[in-house]
């Protein structure tokens, strides 16, 4: 990796964790351990005086306290205010709220409006047995259905997230029936835009990767309603919106002769992740063993990020001296029938492969 010389980097951390246990989750289960504020407050000061006595081009430390459900916490409030304290600038908001906290807390929707976007986000995985299982939690389902009435109620826009699986196809037409039951497409004309909801096959990357035998194939997407269908190729802007292994990897192995360069896999902002049990991590990679870039009880932030810089660690060793060729050579499938959303999303499982492959050996 390049010397970290972005403007603005981010230090997020996992105060106090989810409601859900996701099965498709990038970010693993988290434990159930909880930082305090004072934690909080220690660690944001370890990286900004790393920062200050480092020369570099980053002008703005950005705090998080969270990195999993966004208010998870009864204090959800206090914890912003917090975030504005530790914060250069103000601490960015995005379009994924609590879902747990909009079914539960009638101010909360509001409140989220007032800090923009105006929108958000929430996942189905099919009717309410099939979500509540993929999110571990029973009433899942329908605390999605109440975050969409709640959200509506003050003028913000429920944007539906599908996650194309073979659990999810029987069950499909139902779901796409309870959008017009809602009316959501009407209701939206009120607010001067377009209900938006898109499918997708969930990424393979750590808790996925434990439902990859419930991954489509490309004979089983081929009948999908043409509503969904139209409706994530607008979203994603895209005509194809999967692929079978074989298709993919047959074109990684013409094209991927050369490791990806750092610069490239450098995302817009960076953050660094750091759990309850104080592993930290970067959002270039998941929150497995080959990402961790060391502990912050045990380990000093220069050296944390000097692992990061000079790819010390099998993740970021994997990701950019590790080439796409080479990945599909070892771990593909030219026969492969189920469905990923491009190159990128399966070469994600090989790495993962590989570097599991890395730690056993």
């Amino acid at each position: 990796m390049p010397k970290i010389d972005q403007a603005r980097i981010g230090v997020a951390f996992d105060m106090h964790g989810c409601p859900n246990r996701c099965r498709h989750c990038y970010l693993g289960q988290g434990s159930d351990g909880r930082l305090t504020e004072q934690d909080v407050r220690r660690g944001a000061q370890e990286f900004r005086d790393f920062l200050q006595d480092r020369t570099t081009a980053v002008r703005e430390l950005c705090i998080s306290t969270w990195f999993r459900d966004p208010d998870f916490s009864d204090d959800y409030r206090h914890l912003y205010e917090l975030e504005r304290e530790l914060s250069d600038g103000q601490p960015p908001r995005d379009e994924l709220l609590s879902i747990w906290r909009l079914a539960r807390d009638r101010s909360y929707a509001e409140w989220a409006k007032s800090l923009g976007p105006d929108s958000c986000q929430i996942s189905f995985f099919g009717m309410e047995k099939t979500t509540d299982w993929f999110h571990r939690r029973r009433g899942a389902f329908n605390d999605a259905l109440t975050a969409t009435e709640r959200l509506l109620e003050v003028g913000m826009k429920p944007r539906w997230q599908i996650f194309l699986t073979t659990k999810l196809i029987p069950e499909l037409e139902e779901l796409l029936c309870l959008v017009g039951d809602l009316k959501l497409r009407e209701r939206f004309e009120s607010l001067d835009s377009e209900f938006q909801l898109f499918m997708h096959p969930p990424g393979p990357d750590h808790e996925a990767r434990n439902i990859e035998h419930l991954r489509p194939t490309i004979e089983d997407v081929t009948c999908l309603p043409v509503e969904i269908m139209e409706a994530s190729r607008k979203h994603f802007g895209r005509e194809i919106l999967w692929q079978p292994e074989g298709e993919l990897c047959e074109a990684i192995l013409k094209e991927g002769n050369e490791p990806l360069d750092a610069e490239t896999v450098l995302p817009e902002v960076l953050w660094i992740f750091v759990t309850s049990t104080w592993n930290v991590f970067s959002n270039i990679g998941t929150l497995e063993e080959w990402w961790k870039l060391g502990n912050l009880k045990e380990d000093s932030v220069e050296s944390i990020i000097r692992r990061f810089e000079g790819d010390e660690v099998v993740g970021l060793q994997t990701l950019l001296h590790y080439t796409p060729r080479k990945l599909a050579e070892e771990y593909g499938d030219l026969n492969g029938r189920q469905v990923y959303s491009d190159e990128d999303n399966l070469l994600s499982l090989y790495r993962a492969r590989h570097c599991e492959r890395t730690r056993d050996g």
